[in-house]
């Protein structure tokens, strides 16, 4: 019993319990307290997300040593073909089901939160994208010139970040999430929201999962090894990215649930699962188009047309590649293409950011758990192609 209780799961499930009825029940006065509690915690685990990136990117390319480029390659390539093709499926989906569906377009209005009580900005050392392409470049030159002490000092500063995550990020997620949640049911978004679009969200759902499913088929298929091995770790994980709404913030938890299957090589996983993080986006992306065509149906009255949503899909998944791991990060990169390929105004675009908002954090669920089935998909090409494991004695400590 003890060990239930002091897992991760129950901690985020008792956080997200907690948010709800706080934010339910808590006058304006506590409210105040909340956000601003949510912004600190937020400041705090942001902060430390180029931190983590750099400490496990860089020292696992450096590791990989001169078969790093070849497997950097075959990481992006499988993300993009992830989201390009969760994307695709999606859009089948929404043209079989959304002119079937009757979706009202009134999403009504939020109650506001109230204002900080005070503001402590801690900013980044360096954007989320700079710090991943700063530890590609420095991985791939190290290994390019052999620095054995630089790559003696990568791994150094990887058991500094392993330390900052167990001892600062991971024991305050739970915290940040409960603020999280207790923040949507006190502005209203969970009642007021949620059974506009209770439909769509219900198919967006089933489709994650479907996705889900061939992914780790196919994960499976090119390892060799058995899929579930892997995700059923992914519980911690996908509970954190739905309190989070972050791939980016669930990062720590996603690296402890990968380092506990077996069917996972260790250095394939350090470099693979921060990578993807920010690049393997097919759960958001998957969202995002399905959204987009029930706007167009809610507005105009028709959906977009074949050759328009596949410039759109396309276009799209480079934008997922690109886009950062934080809440909302793909709609938002992608703005451009909404307005520009599907020419949606400005009601338009505010309509698929309202709805993309209810569910971002199962899309953002969606996206962590698919970093598994690319990861099991990285570690069997580099099985196939003779790629000698190299283990490091860092491990993230039991929760």
């Amino acid at each position: 019993m003890k060990k239930i209780f002091n897992s991760l799961i129950f901690k985020l499930v008792l956080a997200v319990t907690i948010g709800l009825i706080i934010g339910f029940a808590s006058s304006e006065s506590l409210m105040n307290v909340i956000v601003t509690l949510k912004y600190i915690l937020g400041q705090v685990i942001f902060f430390s997300v180029p931190l983590i990136i750099i400490g496990f990117i860089a020292p696992s390319i450096a590791r990989l040593r001169h078969n790093a480029s070849q497997l950097l390659g075959f990481a992006i390539g499988f993300a993009y073909i992830s989201s390009v093709g969760a994307a695709a499926f999606s859009a089948i989906f929404g043209y079989m089901l959304i002119p079937k569906l009757s979706i009202a377009s009134a999403t009504g209005s939020l109650r506001e939160l109230p204002e900080l009580i005070f503001k402590l900005d801690i900013p980044q050392v360096m954007p989320v994208m700079s710090a991943l392409f700063l530890s590609i470049i420095i991985g791939l030159a190290v290994t390019w010139t052999k620095a054995d002490l630089v790559e003696k000092l990568l791994n150094q500063f990887q058991d500094i970040v392993l330390s900052l995550v167990n001892r600062i990020v991971i024991p305050i997620l739970p915290f940040f999430i409960a603020t999280t949640f207790a923040s949507l049911a006190y502005e209203g978004s969970i009642t007021n929201h949620l059974p506009v679009f209770l439909k769509v969200i219900a198919i967006v759902l089933i489709g994650h999962f479907i996705w889900l499913a061939v992914l780790y088929i196919i994960g499976g298929a090119i390892s060799g090894k058995n899929p579930i091995e892997v995700i059923k770790h992914y519980g911690p994980a996908y509970l954190t990215a739905v309190g989070s709404m972050s791939s980016a913030a669930t990062l720590p938890v996603a690296l402890e649930c990968a380092k506990k299957s077996k069917s996972l090589r260790k250095d394939i996983l350090d470099f693979s699962v921060p990578l993807c993080a920010n690049i393997h986006l097919c759960g958001s992306v998957l969202t995002e188009v399905f959204f987009v065509m029930v706007v167009s149906q809610i507005l105009y009255g028709k959906l977009p047309s074949v050759t328009t949503m596949i410039l759109f899909i396309v276009l799209l998944g480079i934008f997922a590649i690109g886009a950062p791991g934080v809440p909302g990060g793909t709609v938002m990169a992608s703005l451009g293409l909404i307005t520009s390929v599907l020419g949606f105004n400005e009601t338009g675009t505010a309509l698929v950011l309202t709805i993309f908002a209810l569910q971002d954090s199962f899309g953002t669920a969606c996206n962590v758990v698919g970093d598994g089935a690319i990861t099991l998909m990285l570690t069997g090409v580099a099985d196939k192609k003779n790629i000698k494991s190299e283990e490091v004695s860092s491990d993230l400590s039991e929760i």
